[in-house]
């Protein structure tokens, strides 16, 4: 065996579970891994002219491929780092280390599988071939009991019929050795800075309100699957806690690892099935694979139907008029920036322009009242978090929006009441308070509906609407009575 292989590294930022990185080390005697850092998700701008990926992404992103490589090191290998167009920088680096193959992992997302073909048909050019490899779903897209493109549109009977007939496949070993030929000044390369990134580091800053830090990489990764499934033993609660608001705890937070490949969902699945034979299983304990189900289910409907995704009647045509022009631009500026006068909204965008993240339970919320409530089109909500999350994944975000917004995934159009929501999941209204401290001094019964005080109230608690909080734009109570 004398092959040469080139890794393309992608959303498979790990050394684990990686069939990508496996199939490489197990086919060619050299191995190079390569990372490029698109120019595109960094300094380009997406859909509405919505920058693409926000600076705490950025920063994720940069620390995980910090430490990709060091893994990678310690495997005896080296990783590759450029920063450029994907397209142009892989098949010249192939081309350069005379690599007879390139590994790369494949996703179902437009611009990632049209990144895919033109660099296919580039190495293709130069005699060089191509292996695709699917890593990152928890059910690999072979073994689905019937093909992606023929799947059902409906969640459920989805998720019965793969659950039934399907089975998760055991987590692939971390290779024993990757053996990199010399890659010189090359290999020496210093991973990009954020400024170089085209990111402002002041906007990557940790704000100490969040619910957890977020460092990216398989290490933070794998460190904290043991500290939520095993120190903490929160595994037991997670279906009971999952809708919490405030702490680092109410939910696994695996999200922004899974979304960037620094954690397999398989061994996630692995170290469920090891808790429920060790310590307890239960409903709590499984609905952490069902949520992974979900996250499945989407990149899967990628599979399918792809660019209908982002239409704005969705993957079913629906026929909703949105609202478009500048008093719906208006309107959606104060939404992200989270003045709309409506404090469970206005908290979650808050925590979110802060932070980079927020809550399952937020999300459904600010999203409904953006295209429920406020009749603005979905995608700008949609855009607008894949340039905010730092745990944004193509499949999970749009999916999720054109659901909520009735043109996804269900044929029924719900929305969620935010006032009712708020009161039921923040009853104390801690959570608003933590992030709109201008309600501190309000009682709980008028921190989420402030509007019901009455001038000399809202003089005497220091909360006069219109001066120190926004007035809402309509009768909020009235609106959702009418949706």
């Amino acid at each position: 065996m004398s092959e040469t292989a080139v890794v393309w590294f992608r959303d498979d930022l790990r050394v684990h579970d990686n069939e990508t990185l496996n199939a490489a080390v197990a086919g060619a005697e050299r191995v190079v891994p390569l990372y490029v850092f698109d120019e595109r998700e960094h300094a380009g701008t997406g859909m509405f002219d919505l920058s693409k990926k926000g600076a705490r992404w950025g920063r994720f992103r940069r620390e995980a491929v910090v430490d990709l490589r060091a893994s990678l090191r310690d495997l005896g290998g080296d990783l590759l780092v450029r920063h450029g167009d994907p397209r142009a920088v892989v098949p010249a680096v192939a081309e350069t280390v005379d690599a007879d193959t390139v590994h790369l992992q494949t996703k179902p997302a437009t611009e990632e599988l049209a990144d895919e073909h033109a660099v296919q048909s580039l190495l293709a050019d130069r005699g060089i071939d191509t292996e695709r490899h699917w890593t990152h779903t928890l059910y690999h897209v072979d073994d689905l009991p019937t093909p992606s493109h023929d799947i059902h549109d409906t969640f459920t009977p989805w998720r019965e019929e793969v659950e039934r007939e399907a089975t998760v496949r055991a987590p692939l070993s971390t290779p024993a050795a990757v053996t990199t030929p010399p890659l010189g000044a090359a290999g020496d390369a210093d991973v990009p800075s954020l400024e170089e990134l085209g990111h402002d580091p002041a906007d990557a800053s940790y704000d100490d309100r969040g619910v957890l830090a977020f460092e990216g990489g398989e290490t933070a990764a794998l460190e904290r699957l043991d500290d939520y499934i095993w120190d903490g033993d929160h595994l037991r609660k997670y279906k009971e806690t999952r809708n919490g608001l405030l702490g680092a705890d109410y939910s696994s937070k695996f999200s922004a690892w899974l979304a960037h490949g620094c954690l397999s969902p398989r061994r996630v699945h692995a170290a469920v099935e090891r808790y429920e034979d060790e310590r307890v299983a239960n409903e709590d304990t499984y609905w952490l694979v069902f949520e992974l189900l979900w996250r499945d289910f989407f990149q899967f409907q990628f599979v399918k139907h792809g660019a209908d995704f982002f239409r704005p009647n969705g993957i079913r045509d629906v026929e909703k008029e949105w609202r478009r022009g500048p008093e719906a631009r208006e309107a959606f500026e104060r939404w992200a920036a989270g003045e709309t006068g409506v404090p469970f909204v206005d908290a979650n965008m808050r925590e979110l322009n802060a932070t980079g993240y927020m809550s399952n339970r937020g999300r459904q919320n600010v999203a409904s009242f953006l295209a429920d409530a406020m009749g603005v089109d979905w995608r700008l909500g949609a855009a607008y978090f894949e340039s905010r999350l730092v745990d944004y994944d193509v499949a999970s975000n749009w999916g999720n929006w054109a659901y909520q917004a009735g043109v996804g995934n269900d044929s029924r159009d719900n929305y969620f009441d935010v006032l009712a929501q708020a009161e039921h999941y923040d009853p104390g209204a801690e959570y608003v308070t933590h992030w709109l401290p201008e309600l501190d001094g309000l009682p709980a019964e008028y921190a989420h509906r402030p509007w019901r005080l009455s001038a000399a109230g809202q003089e005497r608690h220091g909360v006069v609407l219109g001066r120190d909080y926004p007035e809402p734009p309509f009768d909020v109570a009235e609106r959702f009575r009418k949706l």
